[in-house]
């Protein structure tokens, strides 16, 4: 697998839309904008794995936090996945660029780094910089830290950082 440049990914709050990596736009059931982050709530239309998802972007964690409604037979044995990001924060977009490392949480168990491969090919392939995958890593390992320390449970770490997070569906608000 080639190293890939980092995915760009744009959240048109006046448009209502969230534009992908690849450039297709998709209707946004809902945005919230609170004090330490933005919420967005859409379908997948088209995707097989799953029907709809829903994300929280934190610019002060660099971390974009998504639960996806997976369809029947596609299920993982994960409760939210995190992707870890740079954010930028306009008045009426927010754009997010993909740092590569991902984490895999299941809630009151554990947490699984995923694709630090395409970190460290990135790195070495000058698509970032050394201290852009530092930064990176270093996220990561504070996210791992403060997932352990809360048991895994991810939305009750945040509301002990003052970000609780509201969920459509089966994560009830805590703090």
């Amino acid at each position: 697998m080639g190293a890939h440049p980092p995915k760009r990914e744009r959240f048109d709050l006046a448009g209502n839309v969230n534009v992908d990596p690849k450039g297709i736009s998709r209707a946004v059931d809902e945005y919230r904008v609170t004090e330490y982050g933005l919420y967005l709530a859409r379908p997948t239309p088209g995707r097989a794995q799953f029907h709809y998802v829903e994300s929280w972007v934190l610019p002060a964690l660099g971390l974009r936090v998504t639960d996806f409604w997976f369809n029947p037979g596609h299920e993982r044995d994960q409760d939210f996945y995190v992707d870890v990001v740079s954010v930028e924060v306009h008045d009426d977009e927010w754009v997010t660029t993909d740092l590569y490392l991902d984490l895999s949480v299941r809630t009151g168990r554990s947490v699984t780094v995923l694709d630090t491969d395409e970190l460290l090919e990135a790195t070495t392939s000058g698509l970032i910089s050394v201290r852009t995958a530092r930064d990176a890593l270093e996220r990561t390992y504070r996210t791992v830290d403060a997932l352990a320390a809360h048991d895994y449970d991810l939305p009750r770490w945040l509301a002990s950082i003052g970000m609780p997070t509201r969920w459509r569906r089966r994560h009830p608000p805590i703090g």
